[in-house]
């Protein structure tokens, strides 16, 4: 298959890399003209959980045009990019392309809906996962734990599956899932409450779980998350958020998540689609986030000292 990952970050390029390595025909589009110099000369070194490796025969762009023929085209990109994205790609994919979008937070397939015309959304949720850029041409990650992979509007269709066989090919551990927006919630949670905590604090995921403080400050962020849920429908699977915080956190104490990451680097954090969406939720529904408005302003403010 014919595939374009728009958005060779991290994650980007752990799917870049599986998918090509799988035969799939894959162009990684990006503005990053270092890694995607490094790509084309050297291939992209893969380190980490499967063991390392340098893929070769990648194509690599800084021009979105060149999604325009393929079959399958991934958004990877912040959830704030996603929207210029799809408004790029208007009138311009080929018929019956789909679009696949991954990303932290909550809102992109309804980004992409308001911004382009197209009934072939898929929406993605990678866990368990964490990934970083060492240095231009190569990609580390942590785990491969699950892609979830579900339709927009909910159900399963001989489309979805298709993609996700191509996912299962290519190494990635998939699941299909009717209803992928509960799924997309429950993983809000945790981005929520452990990335919020670990960026605001510059801590990772288990220093956070250890420190009684911050672990009730991310147990507060979560249960505000997990109460905006509730009130506009979500049928989450689990009953107490703080436990399933916990039980998330256990699995990679050592994880630096992104927004930490990005502030580490003096990159905009997501926290407008992660703890800044839980507010306005929460407001929606006649009810408050302080933890979460807090934590937003925190992080924000920590943005503004690069900024300037």
């Amino acid at each position: 298959m014919k595939i374009a990952v728009i958005g060779a970050g991290a994650m980007g390029s752990v799917y870049t890399a599986f998918l090509a390595e799988a035969g799939n025909e894959l162009w990684a589009i990006d503005l990053w003209r270092e890694h995607l110099d490094a790509i084309m000369q050297q291939g992209l070194k893969v380190s980490g959980f499967s063991g390392e490796r340098t893929v070769t025969g990648i194509n690599a762009s800084t021009n979105i045009s060149d999604a325009y023929a393929c079959e399958l085209v991934v958004i990877a990109t912040k959830t704030s990019a996603v929207a210029s994205v799809a408004r790029s790609l208007q009138g311009q994919l080929r018929e019956g392309a789909l679009i696949l979008t991954i990303q932290n937070g909550l809102g992109a397939g309804e980004r992409i809906r308001g911004s382009l015309d197209s009934a072939n959304i898929l929406l993605g949720i990678a866990g368990g996962f964490g990934a970083s850029i060492p240095q231009p041409g190569h990609v580390h990650h942590n785990g491969m734990e699950l892609i979830r992979l579900g339709e927009m509007d909910g159900g399963i269709t001989e489309r979805l599956q298709r993609v996700a066989s191509i996912w299962q090919t290519a190494g990635f551990n998939v699941r299909t899932d009717e209803d992928i927006n509960q799924l997309i919630w429950e993983k809000f949670i945790c981005n929520v409450g452990l990335s919020g905590a670990a960026a605001a604090f510059d801590r990772t995921l288990g220093e956070v779980m250890d420190d009684p403080l911050l672990w009730q400050i991310a147990s507060k962020l979560a249960i505000e998350a997990f109460a905006a849920g509730k009130a506009s429908g979500v049928n989450f699977s689990f009953s107490d958020p703080v436990q399933y915080l916990k039980d998330f956190g256990s699995k990679m104490p050592g994880a630096r998540p992104s927004m930490l990451l990005d502030l580490k680097a003096q990159r905009l954090t997501e926290v407008d689609a992660i703890n800044g969406m839980v507010a306005q939720v929460a407001k929606a529904h006649g009810l408050t986030a302080p933890y979460n408005e807090v934590i937003t302003a925190l992080i924000k403010t920590k943005e503004s000292e690069f900024q300037n």
